[in-house]
């Protein structure tokens, strides 16, 4: 295990579960939390709230602009190639976001991190055993379950041109950052359900 500053010994009892969207890593999560009376550190919500005012503050740091990109820009005007890269790309900034949050946790039990953007690259140099981690990548018929029973997995919910093109692009980055997961997970030695 690598050395990392981790202030409560909260990421040295971390179970971490990454992947890939739509893998049910927040429902398999909650549902061992249950069960063994665990701690979850949802990485999403944190992301999608919690850290907008970080990436706000480095957008004006950099000199870019300040605003998210538009739903256009996001899932219409780009392929899934493009799309991916640049979600991966911006994985390990985030990381470090979401380590930042499980340093002030203080658990004298495991806690569990879940979400996709646990890497297990990134993951790795904080594990002092690879069974510390699992990667979940759904298969395609779970996804295409998934699309026609809940209803944000089968639409964006936000208006776009092209919604049919947008959803194609979502689908297919997702498939991409998934593939990466898992080939990321073989090369570790960490689990992944692919």
């Amino acid at each position: 295990m690598a050395e990392v500053w981790d202030p409560h010994g909260s990421l040295r009892r971390m179970v971490w579960i990454g992947g890939a969207q739509w893998a049910g890593m927040t429902t398999v999560s909650e549902l061992i939390a249950r069960q063994l009376g665990l701690t979850v550190y949802h990485y999403d919500y944190h992301d999608a709230r919690g850290h907008q005012d970080r990436r706000i503050a480095r957008r004006v740091a950099l000199g870019e602009p300040v605003a998210d990109p538009g739903p256009e820009q996001v899932w219409t005007e780009r392929g899934p190639e493009e799309m991916a890269a640049e979600t991966l790309a911006g994985f390990p900034l985030r990381f470090e976001w979401a380590l930042d949050d499980l340093r002030a946790l203080s658990t004298g039990r495991p806690a569990i991190a879940e979400e996709w953007g646990l890497r297990p690259e990134l993951v790795a140099p904080l594990l002092d055993s690879v069974r510390r981690m699992v990667v979940l990548v759904p298969t395609e018929d779970f996804r295409q379950h998934q699309i026609r029973t809940v209803p944000r997995a089968g639409a964006l919910g936000v208006p776009v041109s092209d919604p049919a093109r947008a959803q194609a692009n979502r689908m297919a980055r997702d498939r991409l950052v998934a593939e990466d997961a898992v080939r990321g997970a073989r090369r570790l030695g960490v689990w992944a359900s692919a």
